[in-house]
């Protein structure tokens, strides 16, 4: 019998025919019954064991292990029993068919559940996609409109996206239209808050629904959909996770900071909270936090080789010494960066003409350009920013949307182009200097070019996590929320990049003098190749803790084996 032990009540025995077609086809049905997490024994004669098809035996075995690092622990065990003969392989294989078809055998389902903007929908993705491959079932919670999106949007190849069960809930079609100020550079954060409780019902109902099937239910959800999944509490087998798609540095600093401890990290001017966030955000960040009780642990969408330290602050600092001695078992899992962890190194069809323009650039000669998906720009500021770049001489790719319309929940069906001056598009395309892109693109794979030297960003965690792990250094341009403590890490802890301002100007114009001296700074400068040589060396190390037995790697294999003990 098998030595692996198993949450599962049925173990499937797999005696085939002593023939080669036999054998084959019984080892592919081996297979398959394990990927529901069922072990399965293969039992045959030493001889015949050996003659199974090499290139199939190879590909089986591989593939039949839950955990890929955990080589040794085997769904499938192989008995070679001499030449002992048995003759009930038909009855073997049929009894197994008929238990796929009329029963669940995983014995741990998840349950996603994002908050509504993109980045976080994007990090939960990829989460979902990283539990999945551990043949664990994955439900993706949210709305009709943002599931859409976030899977047209996915890094993933599309057939990736079979492996996970989406649930999608229509939000109510009459909210007000909350347009953000093209000057503000505010994406409208109230409505996606506004419109989480209207999933609150359709959530706790499908969370009752699948823990009355399994042993286990464990809910993964934004910290910021804490009191969207309270009905965990009155449910035996569900446990809840939280995961923080913030940096553990804005979390550390807003904390420590609201404590009194000013002591920890030696950096003054901390941007004041009131200054990041409107007020109904932060009175919308506490309600969550104050429903933070029934969580079984925590995740942050982080590495320790970036955030080591604020991690051993945040742990022994604050959850004991704050959350009481009851808490002192909660664990905390590092399991960043996710897209490092889960995507697809090939680039997109849609993005090839952008690759191929790339293809012609010099190694680390162009900047590229994004401030997310929420970030609007006036009139005057788009004029500074064109001439900024035109004086700068650098080579770049802008990525120009508008605040994603998502954002409104409206009915309107346009959202208003941003327009450039005239003759400057085709100006820098005919010059061969720049492109100016208005729809999504593959953002890491930009990245991950050796043209790609620089990085204009707005500072969101995910673009400073994609940046550091492709040795990209960023010329940061913080908008809101927690954008300006992710800029302090970057410039002023890590130094892995440059400021185009002081966060004590936000409210300011930004010239376009402004704007060419830090890209050149960024591009040309002695300081420049210092940045890029700094991030080059901690994007190394990024990229060693998500391998095979790095830091990263370890603590997401502690994961898994802690839901499915």
């Amino acid at each position: 019998m098998a030595t692996t032990s198993s949450p599962s009540s049925v173990v499937v025995v797999m005696v085939p025919y002593l023939s080669q077609s036999h054998l084959n086809q019984l080892l592919q049905l081996a297979h398959h019954i394990s990927s529901y997490h069922i072990p399965v024994d293969y039992v045959s004669s030493t001889l015949h064991t050996s003659q199974v098809n090499k290139a199939k035996w190879e590909m089986l075995t591989f593939s039949i292990n839950v955990n890929e690092a955990l080589r040794s622990n085997p769904t499938v065990t192989y008995l070679t029993l001499g030449s002992k003969l048995f003759w009930f392989a038909y009855y073997s294989a049929m009894a197994a068919t008929s238990y796929l078809k009329d029963s669940s055998p995983s014995s741990v389902v998840v349950v996603m559940v994002p908050y509504l903007s993109q980045s976080h929908l994007n990090q939960l993705l990829q989460l979902a996609h990283l539990i999945s491959s551990y043949h664990i079932p994955v439900h993706y919670v949210s709305s009709t409109l943002h599931t859409s999106q976030v899977k047209s949007r996915s890094l993933n190849p599309l057939q990736q996206l079979t492996k996970i069960h989406f649930h999608d809930f229509p939000l109510i079609p009459t909210l007000p239209s909350s347009r953000p100020n093209p000057g503000a550079g505010s994406g409208g954060t109230l409505l996606p808050c506004e419109a989480t409780k209207f999933i609150r019902e359709p959530v706790a109902a499908l969370l009752r629904s699948l823990s009355s099937n399994i042993k286990r239910l464990v809910v993964v959800h934004d910290v910021l959909m804490t009191s969207i999944v309270n009905c965990v509490v009155s449910l035996p087998n569900v446990e809840a996770y939280s995961i923080s798609c913030a940096s553990v540095f804005s979390f550390f600093t807003n904390t420590f900071a609201a404590m009194g401890r000013n002591d920890i990290i030696p950096i003054k001017n901390y941007p004041p909270l009131g200054s990041c966030y409107s007020s109904v955000f932060l009175e919308f960040i506490k309600t969550e936090m104050q429903e933070m009780k029934s969580q079984a642990g925590h995740l942050y969408n982080t590495c320790r080789a970036i955030e080591g330290t604020f991690l051993d602050h945040l742990v022994n600092g604050l959850i004991n010494v704050n959350q009481g001695d009851k808490k002192k078992n909660k664990k905390t899992w590092a399991v960043g960066p996710l897209h490092q962890m889960t995507i697809s190194k090939k680039f997109r069809d849609e993005d090839k003409w952008l690759l191929e323009w790339l293809d012609r650039q010099e190694q680390n000669s162009v900047l590229y350009i994004s401030f997310g998906t929420t970030t609007s720009f006036s009139e005057e500021q788009i004029e500074e920013i064109t001439v900024g770049l035109e004086q700068s001489g650098v080579k770049f790719i802008w990525v120009l949307k508008d605040g994603d319309k998502i954002h409104s929940f409206d009915n309107e069906k346009q959202v208003k182009r941003t327009e450039l001056p005239n003759g400057f598009e085709e100006r820098m395309r005919e010059k061969g200097i720049g492109m100016v892109v208005r729809e999504w693109v593959s953002q890491v794979e930009i990245l991950g070019h050796k043209a790609t030297g620089g990085f204009m960003s707005h500072c969101g965690w995910n673009s400073c996590m994609e940046s550091i792990s492709m040795e990209v250094p960023v010329v940061a341009w913080p908008m809101n929320y927690d954008q300006p403590l992710n800029a302090l890490l970057l410039t002023e802890v890590l130094k892995v990049g440059l400021a185009v301002l002081e966060w004590k100007q936000s409210g300011e114009l930004v010239t376009s003098s402004m704007i060419s001296t830090s890209v050149k700074t960024l591009m040309f400068s002695e300081e420049g190749g210092d940045i890029r040589k700094r991030i080059g060396e901690l994007g190394a190390e990024v990229r060693n803790s998500v391998a095979e037995g790095g830091v990263t790697r370890m603590e997401w294999d502690s994961f898994i084996a802690h839901i499915t003990r």
